[in-house]
């Protein structure tokens, strides 16, 4: 398999495992189609044109799209915050004899970057199918997505794509369709076993290998609010849709039936709004959390003869 046709396979596990309606995410692509069939053949050359087919725009292809569509996809190095000094990393191991084809980073950068806040409208798909009102859902998120663009807006968001470009190496980045992934493994695990209380989801959590090892590297799932006897309740986990949600949605949470929140980690705002509902909160551990969400794109590249090892906060564990 190529390397962009890798790319390309990752963005549809994505997609056939997106927490939204499917009309929701064609609704998506058919927008972004319409602005570009607007456009005059001048300005359609600076369009982005991922968004026709890529729903997802925190996942996209930086640098060496050329390259990837020639070259095939035998080993690929994956990170969770990649950066100049983790594409020098890529370079000096492949001087040392080490096989990567290309470099995958699941924060956004590069082109994801600037436009990774559109993603966090798919919240108010989860948080609607929690029993909070779509409009007021939507009607939280947008001041939301507003301060998060603001605040991504003065990031020199290219530094790691021009790394790569200038060593020859390609770079693309895949964060919600992984999260998508972790977000939809950890509501099924949760639905089977009915934990009751706390202490019960932090053992569900610990016996998956990514939180075994995030444990022994000192960084466990915890327990915010609540102690490990507090019943749970209604359960939500939040594990995609960009970043962290408004403030405000955790009251409304809480009056749709919401009893405990799991997330990958949480904004001390968020902590307090959630102490003042009287809402559990179960921090699941970033790394961790992200790794899962990686590893099971990665277990679809493996059936497929692709090889991933990780760095800079993933850390591999195939399920295959």
């Amino acid at each position: 398999m190529k390397i962009y046709d890798a790319y390309k396979l990752a963005i549809q596990t994505g997609i056939d495992h997106d927490p939204r309606p499917r009309s929701e995410i064609d609704l998506v692509l058919s927008k972004a189609k319409k602005a570009y069939d607007a456009l005059d053949d001048d300005k359609k050359e600076l369009f982005d044109t991922e968004s026709l087919w890529n729903p997802y725009y925190d996942c996209r292809f930086s640098w060496g799209e050329d390259i990837a569509k020639e070259k095939e996809a035998q080993r690929l190095m994956w990170g969770v915050d990649i950066s100049t000094a983790e594409v020098l990393l890529a370079d000096r191991l492949r001087e040392k004899g080490e096989e990567i084809d290309a470099v995958v980073c699941h924060h956004p950068l590069g082109k994801s970057r600037n436009p990774f806040p559109k993603v966090m409208w798919m919240q108010t798909d989860i948080y609607h199918d929690c029993g909070v009102p779509i409009n007021v859902a939507e009607g939280l998120m947008k001041p939301r997505m507003d301060e998060v663009l603001y605040n991504v807006g003065g990031d020199n968001f290219n530094r790691a794509a021009d790394a790569a470009r200038l060593l020859g190496i390609p770079m693309f980045n895949i964060h919600s369709a992984a999260d998508n992934m972790v977000q939809e493994y950890l509501e099924n695990k949760i639905k089977e076993a009915e934990p009751k209380r706390l202490q019960d989801v932090i053992d569900l959590l610990m016996t998956e290998p990514e939180y075994r090892y995030a444990a022994k590297l000192n960084d466990p799932p915890k327990i915010i609010i609540g102690d490990k006897e507090s019943r749970c309740g209604g359960i939500i986990a939040k594990m995609t849709g960009g970043t962290s949600g408004p403030t405000g949605i955790y009251e409304e949470l809480a009056k749709a039936g919401v009893g405990t929140i799991v997330g990958m980690h949480f904004p001390n705002s968020a902590v307090e709004a959630c102490r003042k509902c009287h809402m559990n909160m179960i921090i699941s551990g970033h790394m961790s959390s992200d790794s899962l969400g990686i590893n099971l794109i990665c277990d679809v590249w493996e059936k497929h003869g692709i090889e991933v090892f990780g760095t800079a906060g993933f850390s591999r564990f195939s399920r295959n």
